[in-house]
């Protein structure tokens, strides 16, 4: 097949992640791939102004960042300036897949000569300010939907009317996340990936850690991110944190750690679970995206929703646990990432964009 993905930006977010694992895959099956994308914007004097006084990062589409392509071999071609991706941008394909609200709006109006529309659905993109009645719509476009996590599968079926959907759950890559099996940390240790964007719960997580550090002496924190902690959301006193790790050095971030806090108040899957469990770490989460369903084998706790004490609550659970205990959460958490395999899913995702083929055919 010839396959373009459309992307709104060449990051280094998990939505930009997966993206790439599935056309660097796809490649090695012998399709053709091409990835088209836009750059960020530049941002306005305003902005600069606000974010150089007040210490708030940029906004989103403003910020510069690191591409998760660099280094692929994949066929990546940004368009020259911040505008919509046109159909005059686009190759002739067999299949095209929009990947994000705004992608899925240009290429509801492309020809067919730009290939079967298929729409990767990540996440619930009513986040952020962004425009509900908008986000809604590009759900009732006529595209083959491939959504990622059982809630947005439900979504598909019981708001927007529509069961033609593949299911594809997001998966881990056991040679770059793992470790071998180990003891608790010498000192109790809790991670976490920072965030400054709201619905990602970093408030809620670090509110929790305060509260358990009241109770469990010595307790220390880890965590690691794309940008550096800001004023208005500081990381405790003597936390290590590493701004914008290499891939292959993430997994002993996380291993480090006794557990895992993933406190989404939204969340699409939450990959960092699956990541985390994969370095045999129990993960506390919140129950947003797939986190019910990959907490259910017992490789960690789900806790209520937006509630820094629940949270707080099993990690002092998971510090006073004896070892024989935590080691038996850990090989849950590892046996559960290791049931999900990258191979099986780019088959299914291979199979999903068929039956886009097959829907227009």
């Amino acid at each position: 097949m010839k396959i373009t993905f459309i992307i709104p930006r060449a990051d280094t977010s998990g939505g930009a992640r997966v993206v790439s694992i599935y056309a660097k895959r796809l490649a090695a099956r012998g399709h053709e791939v091409v990835i088209v994308s836009r750059p960020n914007r530049k941002p306005t004097l305003r902005e600069r102004l606000r974010s150089k006084f007040t210490g708030k990062p940029l906004p989103y589409d403003a910020r510069k960042s690191p591409s998760i392509f660099d280094g692929l071999g994949l066929d990546l071609r940004p368009i020259e300036s911040f505008r919509p991706i046109r159909a005059t941008d686009v190759p002739d394909a067999d299949v095209i897949v929009a990947t994000w609200w705004e992608t899925a709006e240009w290429v509801a109006k492309y020809p067919k000569s730009k290939g079967a529309k298929a729409y990767f659905i990540q996440h619930y993109e009513v986040h952020e300010g962004m425009p509900a009645d908008r986000v809604d719509a590009t759900w009732r476009l006529p595209m083959h939907k491939i959504v990622i996590a059982n809630w947005l599968a439900k979504l598909s079926k019981e708001r927007f009317g529509d069961a033609d959907y593949s299911l594809v759950p997001n998966s881990v890559d056991m040679s770059q996340f793992f470790a071998p099996p180990h003891d608790k940390q010498a000192k109790p240790t809790i991670g976490m990936m920072y965030s400054h964007v709201p619905f990602k719960g970093g408030d809620i997580a670090l509110k929790a850690f305060e509260m358990a550090s009241r109770n469990v002496h010595g307790l220390r924190f880890t965590a690691f991110g794309n940008r550096a902690p800001t004023r208005d959301l500081p990381l405790p006193p003597g936390a290590e944190f590493v701004c914008q790790p290499p891939q292959k050095d993430i997994w002993e971030i996380y291993a480090k750690a006794d557990a895992w806090l993933v406190a989404s108040r939204s969340e699409g899957f939450g990959l960092p679970i699956l990541e985390a469990m994969a370095c045999r770490t129990p993960v506390i989460a919140t129950p947003a995206g797939a986190a019910p369903e990959l907490l259910a084998g017992g490789g960690g706790i789900l806790t209520s929703a937006g509630d820094p004490v629940s949270m707080a609550l099993a990690i002092e659970e998971v510090c006073r646990m004896d070892n024989a205990t935590w080691r038996r959460m850990s090989d849950n958490a590892f046996n559960t990432a290791s049931s999900y395999s990258w191979d099986d899913a780019t088959k299914l995702f291979e199979a999903a964009l068929e039956r886009a083929m097959a829907d227009v055919a």
